[in-house]
């Protein structure tokens, strides 16, 4: 499982000897003080440790080496409490490697009106001693992302602790590895992307596997294993007579179990944080693996079908940023419309591989034809998805690009149940409506799979990629299908300049 509390960002602050040892005091008390409070904020889930007043460019450079070979920070925090003269900063973020974020802040809350004298003035100076370091950051194009209001405030917590969420997972996809049994579904366009490019950029090792050397770890399962395993299915789903000991279906699930125990293994030896299948590659597998891959992707692990390898790391990126709080994230695709009565809604679903984390109720464990592939009945998790916000992101290989596109939607009851429809599925209105957003969505070359969360926003996905330094699009409330299509056209115009800059 995935704990944030293992992470921590750094807290640094800047200042210079212009102003005296009491003042470098008084600031290093205040800046200790406002790292212990937003190390205990509520809404930042990592640890954030105070690593100092930084006031020389050769104290700026050494803490800024420091971060980048500590394995437990994900991030660097700047508040400037004095002015501290930004040339002193080059040569540390130049260097700085690990994301980093201006907060631009001060100390105390409210003015002392009738109190304030030179010596408050000189020491409470983050209005312009920010704006210094602000140029430098624009001045090196150097990404970062920019909080702005008093430490204390929720809001601003809220914003540094997302951004440590899109830090962590940024964290975890530097040297993380996904694996692929079998390749993509043939002659599919979206899944297919630069493997090279994606690890020079994205950080993670993408590598494809053999199903037969699957097997192997699925055929060294014991019968004592498989029994455990059952053990635990019958404990946390609703299993049906057919599926128990004696049931007509119990070798089929007997035979889920062992899919599941060998993938486990083969993933946790070669210590993969994403994986994908495709059903078109299933040699020497009886099954497709269906509660596997649910069971997998609820204990923290990226999936992707048809051997999308892209999703399977955006979804583990979103496990990751979603970590502690309530709700889920799972693989995820647009399976069919409603285009009639009540609105029109988007009915998302997959053939098996949809994530228990994201369901409203206990799951029903069932075993059904899967009508595709022919192969024999898997065992998958059967649910509907409680109402509310949640997102649809996904990651697109544009040619000279990373893409990453992301759709707010609102998820719905469905109008009558769907008691013949054996797998999981959730039912959505997209924002700002149906016929905006799957115009912008296709406009902009969105894929059918996508990662779902109702735990992750879209200010999350931002962050990330912001800290990645690929292209990001947003569509929401506010989207306009012609204002959507000029930013496609401009970044695109972007993209093209900025390869010969």
């Amino acid at each position: 499982m995935i704990n944030l509390k293992e992470f921590e960002v750094w807290f640094v602050t800047g200042s210079q000897h212009l102003y005296g040892d009491e003042t470098l005091r008084q600031v290093a008390a205040h800046s200790r003080e406002m790292a212990e409070g937003l190390s205990q904020a509520r809404g930042i889930p990592v640890r954030v440790e105070f690593k100092g007043v930084v006031t020389t460019p050769e104290a700026i450079h050494d803490v800024c080496q420091q971060a980048d070979r500590e394995p437990k920070c994900v991030g660097v925090v700047t508040w400037m409490h004095t002015f501290s003269p930004a040339k002193m900063w080059i040569a540390g973020l130049t260097s700085l490697r690990k994301p980093f974020l201006h907060l631009h802040t001060q100390y105390n809350k409210e003015l002392p009106w009738s109190e304030i004298d030179m010596d408050f003035m000189n020491l409470n100076q983050s209005a312009h001693g920010d704006r210094e370091f602000g140029f430098i950051g624009s001045r090196m194009r150097l990404n970062r992302k920019i909080v702005v209001g008093h430490w204390k405030d929720e809001d601003v917590q809220a914003e540094l602790g997302a951004w440590t969420r899109a830090a962590s997972a940024w964290h975890d996809a530097q040297g993380g590895k996904v694996a692929r049994f079998g390749d993509n579904m043939r002659d599919v366009a979206v899944t297919e992307g630069d493997k090279v490019e994606a690890q020079i950029r994205l950080g993670y090792s993408v590598n494809g596997y053999g199903v037969g050397e699957l097997v192997k770890y699925v055929e060294a399962v014991t019968p004592a294993q498989i029994d455990a395993q059952i053990g635990r299915y019958m404990d946390e789903y609703t299993v049906g007579d057919a599926l128990r000991k004696d049931g007509k279906q119990n070798l089929t699930l007997r035979e889920s179990a062992r899919i599941e125990l060998g993938m486990r293994a083969f993933l946790t030896e070669g210590g993969f944080h994403a994986f994908t299948t495709t059903f078109e590659d299933l040699t020497g597998l009886v099954q497709l693996p269906g509660i596997a891959v649910q069971r997998l992707m609820a204990d923290g692990y990226g999936f992707g079908a048809e051997g999308d390898w892209k999703t399977a790391a955006l979804v583990r990126a979103m496990k990751v940023m979603g970590a502690g709080l309530t709700g889920g994230t799972s693989f995820m695709e647009d399976y069919t419309y409603h285009f009639g009565g009540n609105g029109m809604k988007v009915l998302g679903a997959h053939m098996l591989e949809v994530c228990a984390s994201i369901a409203d109720a206990k799951p029903s464990l069932e075993a059904h034809p899967l009508s595709i592939g022919g192969k024999a009945d898997p065992a998958r998790l059967v649910f509907n998805v409680g109402s509310g916000p949640a997102v649809n992101a996904t990651l697109l290989d544009m040619g000279n690009r990373f893409r990453m596109l992301v759709n707010e939607v609102d998820v719905v009851p469905p109008d009558l149940p769907m008691g013949k429809l054996p797998v999981a599925r959730v039912v959505w209105i997209p924002r700002p409506d149906l016929k905006v957003a799957a115009g912008a969505w296709i406009a902009a070359g969105g894929a059918h799979h996508t990662g779902f969360s109702q735990v992750v926003t879209r200010k999350h996905l931002e962050d990330f990629a912001e800290i990645a330094g690929i292209e990001f699009l947003a569509i929401g409330k506010e989207t306009n299908l012609s204002e959507f299509r000029k930013e496609l056209r401009w970044n695109d115009m972007y993209y093209a300049l900025a390869r010969g800059l």
